[in-house]
């Protein structure tokens, strides 16, 4: 039994850690030694959303900001309401009421959120949250839920589960200088941090060296040495990625990350493979806008950065009466215009520029405007739900109506590249390998777009296909760090000589994602020789590799895929362990029961292996993993009726699983020919690309005497893979046979 194990993607987002050496006086001042010198500065910021990003909770906060909270909100079986004049919220329900002190804030420009202390030095969101613009208080976790079109993600969360819990999750951009201090052996957490908010020095530097510089120069005249890190002199890349460190939806590499250092040392993006992406690349609304960022055609040009837009602090920068100028000077003709371009009235809302090429959508009661800057595409709304600046304003009109108008008024069809890249994005998803050559085109061409380019690597299966194999051999040196790393991880998927070479060769390369991809995928390979001209870099690559899983030690996916490394190096003991730290920090987590169950299997001890999968189909009797390798489990052992009908289940919940119908290809074979064939067929055009799916197929419509449609498949396959002897053999039988 063998599964992919390719890291799993989690939305981690990192604070900047706190000088924690003993003995040594930390390096950070403080924003309030700031304000000596930059009092103005330090104003903006301190009434900033990134200087109250997080604060203490208090009475004057409370009757300055919230409203009194009247009737209870039912959650399941308990009751909550928050009381203005004690600072707590109160549950009432299965075991009695209990009381929950406030003692943060997170947020406000959209919403409040609360924080109030857990066991084990936790700090956990409240239930209950304040919506700022309606004046009302509404369930947290229920307003969390996805809302795509047709695909409801169920029943909210439990707010005291660990994505609620501050220490674990997103939340850490809301501190500054954090340092998580999480025991794994104790499951306990000693989480300090120098300020709450996003202060001065999250994004300068820490100020000790310059306050001691600022205050021994004389006054008025230049400091000889600033000791700070200015955005003067920063890059438009630095400074976007500085950013990008919190609005980003990201995996991290790294424990730290510090101003001029370079994104992608240090996280991976999440890109259109995340169902919180559209198929057209619009997302669900949240906060995260490095990935759409991306996108963008003037983010692209490299002429502006975030600070184009907004101060450090993260206001607008452009006042009422010249809002457009933010487009100058790349649309000075649209801007000056500016109602000719917009078709809108002068000075309405519809005639900014951000009405139309950044709309706001709202997820979770929060606002958040589309950083793609595309222009609307209301057939791409027609086409994939995805939401467009017309309908946005226009709610009494459907899609169809603003598509009309935008193709009246623009000549060029603008919208077509939009709809082209969202259907190979939307087939990917679907497993619809029909447009298969058309995506690896995309991937290579020229003028690709790299999130839409990464989105199509990691949705393609990885396969020994040359069409496959080279599309990602070509991606692997793509100017794109986050291509290359896409491609590489890709792969490290497939045991072929060129990929091996591949990945030692992106050992080497100038970007740490890619280098810990590599890393990843030659783990798979733990006997490989390496010449010593390499060795130096793969051991530095592995280092990298190691440190990227540890980064994180209470995300449960950190334990799963150290698993998952440990079991491709053949420590199957070692996985089982990690595997079992993962399910104690989210013991609903499947794949780790799943991986257990292999774990066990390669060590012959079937017994616990089908344990850990009944563990895992009692969580979640349709998952398509657990019942595909309990179906395996069980044709091992001979148990071919089981296998079938775990198969089926496992075919029945992802119909799009090829090695699910292979398998009962074979094991419908030894009595119910036309069966296996029906299942061959299915395996097969799900995966066109995979060779052996197709000589399987071949193989039993010969035996079922179908044998001109298995000439055709076998001539198709030798011509395709010139070194495919099964085919050739099988070939040269059939021609025997027909002879005879």
């Amino acid at each position: 039994m063998k599964i992919a194990t390719s890291l799993f993607a989690v939305c981690v987002l990192i604070a900047f850690p706190m000088f924690a050496d003993a003995g040594k006086e930390s390096p950070y001042a403080g924003s309030i030694s700031c304000r000596e010198c930059h009092e103005r500065f330090y104003q903006l910021w301190s009434t900033s959303m990134h200087g109250l990003a997080m604060q203490p909770y208090s009475a004057n906060f409370a009757k300055k900001n919230l409203s009194q909270h009247y009737g209870d909100i039912a959650i399941g079986q308990e009751k909550y309401r928050y009381d203005i004049n004690d600072g707590f919220v109160k549950e009432m329900g299965r075991n009695g009421t209990k009381k929950f002190k406030i003692e943060h804030v997170l947020g406000g420009k959209n919403v409040y959120y609360f924080l109030t202390p857990f066991k084990k030095g936790r700090l956990q969101t409240l239930p209950v949250a304040y919506d700022v613009h309606k004046k009302e208080w509404f369930d947290t976790a229920a307003s969390h839920i996805r809302h795509f079109p047709g695909d409801e993600r169920g029943e909210s969360m439990d707010w005291r589960e660990y994505p609620y819990t501050f220490n674990t999750s997103c939340y850490n951009c809301h501190v500054s200088q954090l340092s998580t201090n999480y025991e794994p052996e104790t499951d306990i957490y000693h989480t300090t941090w120098t300020e709450p908010g996003i202060n001065c020095e999250t994004c300068h530097g820490p100020a000790s060296e310059h306050n001691l510089i600022a205050k021994a120069a004389p006054k008025g005249q230049p400091l000889p040495e600033p000791r700070i890190i200015s955005f003067k002199t920063m890059t438009k890349a630095q400074r976007n990625a500085l950013c990008a460190s919190c609005h980003a939806k990201a995996n991290p590499l790294t424990v730290e990350y510090l101003p001029e250092h370079r994104f992608y040392d240090h996280f991976d993006l999440v890109t259109l493979e995340d169902p919180d992406y559209y198929a057209d690349g619009r997302d669900l609304g949240e906060n995260y806008t490095l990935t759409s960022w991306s996108m963008s055609p003037c983010s692209k040009s490299g002429a502006i950065d975030c600070m184009h837009c907004h101060t450090s602090s993260g206001r607008y920068l452009f006042k009422k009466e010249n809002f457009n100028n933010a487009c100058l000077p790349c649309h000075e003709d649209k801007v000056k215009d500016s109602a000719a371009h917009t078709r809108h009235a002068a000075a309405s809302e519809g005639d900014k520029c951000i009405s139309c090429h950044m709309p706001m959508t709202a997820f979770a009661r929060m606002n958040r405007s589309d950083h793609s800057m595309l222009p609307p595409a209301p057939a791409a709304t027609v086409a994939y739900k995805s939401p467009n600046a017309c309908n946005i304003c226009h709610k009494d009109k459907d899609a169809s109506w603003a598509d009309t108008f935008v193709r009246q008024w623009r000549t060029r069809d603008y919208q077509a590249p939009v709809l082209k890249r969202a259907a190979l994005i939307d087939a990917a998803r679907k497993r619809d390998w029909t447009k298969l050559p058309e995506m690896l085109a995309y991937i290579t061409d020229l003028k690709r777009d790299e999130v839409f380019a990464t989105s199509l690597i990691r949705l393609i299966p990885p396969s020994e296909d040359q069409k496959v194999m080279s599309t990602l051999l070509a991606a692997a040196k793509d100017p794109s760090p986050l291509v290359r790393g896409a491609a590489v991880q890709a792969l490290g998927l497939i045991p072929t000589t060129e990929s091996v070479q591949a990945l030692v060769e992106a050992t080497g390369d100038d970007y740490r994602l890619v280098r810990v991809r590599a890393a990843a995928g030659i783990a798979d390979f733990p006997g490989m020789t390496v010449p010593p001209a390499y060795q130096a870099r793969l051991q530095k690559a592995d280092d990298e590799y190691l440190a990227s899983l540890t980064a994180r030690p209470d995300q449960w996916t950190s334990h799963y895929n150290m698993g998952n490394r440990q079991l491709g190096r053949g420590e199957t003991k070692k996985a089982v362990a990690s595997y079992q730290m993962a399910l104690k920090l989210d013991p609903k987590a499947i794949m780790p029961m799943v991986n257990t169950s292999i774990s066990y299997a390669r060590m012959g001890e079937n017994d616990k292996a089908e344990r850990s999968l009944q563990k895992a189909l009692k969580q979640a009797p349709d998952n398509a993993a657990a019942n595909f390798n309990m179906g395996i489990l069980k044709a091992e052992n001979k148990d071919l009726q089981a296998a079938e009908r775990y198969l089926k289940i496992a075919f029945k919940s992802d119909p799009q699983m090829a090695q699910a119908a292979y398998n009962l290809c074979i094991i419908t074979a030894k009595d119910r020919i036309g069966e296996a064939v029906s299942w061959c067929r299915r395996a097969s055009d799900l995966r066109p690309q995979e060779p052996k799916y197709a000589y399987t197929l071949a193989f039993y419509l010969n035996q079922k005497g179908e044998r001109a449609e298995a000439v055709r498949i076998l001539k198709g396959l030798v011509e395709k893979y010139p070194q495919h002897r099964d085919a050739e053999m099988l070939l040269k039988e059939i021609a025997k046979y027909r002879l005879q």
